[in-house]
């Protein structure tokens, strides 16, 4: 699995927290650019942006036009839930080597995820493979059937749901699922003013949903950026490229949730 690892700000050499991202699909859609966009410079941990599956240097013969063939096959069986899958399957094990390879320390680590990462992040919290202590999502796919009705609309044709794409659509609905989301960390949901209605509206979804569970309410938290759409970096979000301005507002509102709190 590729990753980004930048190392922690304003510390010794001593072991460090952990902070692991899941990217975007749309851009940035690689780690490094990932990393490039949301580098959190200014947090003390180790941040780890790992490379999703069938992205980056793992892309089906280095082909972006892939992930198209791979939609319209079926957008949310033959591209989505796969590339979730893979993502939550291979965590234990890439976090396992992290810890190998990397001075971290043995706090609970910290989770970020994006659009469809988002949907990542929230399926480790369900099972996570060790202790959790504060999560953020930016633009996520909350819902992930809302992300295939959109990518259907850019497409220029319906999504043709069956009864196998449903109950696959339910299993990726972190509303429904909330009660089942692990340990109640501080939850920090980062919504775009002009990311698409139906994203935002199932971001406040989640959060109100949340709130009425946790022990802690004030703990779930809902932070909207002005002039943010979906994606983080200008196309094609391959390679780190300078931060845009929505970036920045993103990565100072990180910054401050993930410092030591």
């Amino acid at each position: 699995m590729p990753f980004t690892a930048l190392p922690p700000s304003g510390t010794d050499d001593g072991p460090a927290p952990l902070i692991v991202t899941w990217h975007m699909l749309d851009a940035p859609r690689t780690d490094a650019a990932f990393a490039a966009a949301l580098p959190m410079a200014g947090v003390p941990a180790w941040r780890v942006h790992l490379g999703m599956p069938l992205c980056g240097p793992r892309m089906v013969e280095g082909r972006l036009d892939r992930h198209l063939e791979l939609a319209r096959e079926d957008i949310l069986l033959a591209y989505f839930r796969p590339i979730i899958r893979q993502a939550v399957e291979e965590f234990p094990a890439a976090l396992a080597e992290l810890r190998r390879r990397l001075p971290v320390d043995d706090r609970p680590i910290g989770l970020l995820g994006a659009s469809l990462g988002g949907a990542v992040a929230l399926q480790v919290l369900t099972d996570p493979p060790t202790a959790v202590g504060a999560v953020a999502l930016v633009n996520p796919a909350v819902r992930v059937s809302a992300g295939v009705e959109l990518l259907a609309a850019g497409l220029g044709r319906p999504y043709e749901w069956t009864a196998e794409s449903r109950r696959a659509a339910d299993d990726l609905d972190f509303v429904g699922r909330a009660g089942e989301l692990t340990g109640e960390p501080p939850l920090l949901l980062v919504s775009g003013e002009h990311d698409h209605p139906a994203l935002r509206e199932d971001a406040a979804s989640l959060v109100k949903a949340l709130r009425g569970r946790y022990a802690h309410p004030e703990e779930v938290e809902l932070t909207t950026v002005p002039g943010l759409a979906h994606a983080l970096a200008d196309e094609p979000g391959l390679e780190p490229a300078p931060q845009s301005p929505s970036a920045v507002a993103v990565d100072g509102v990180l910054t401050q949730w993930f410092a030591p709190r």
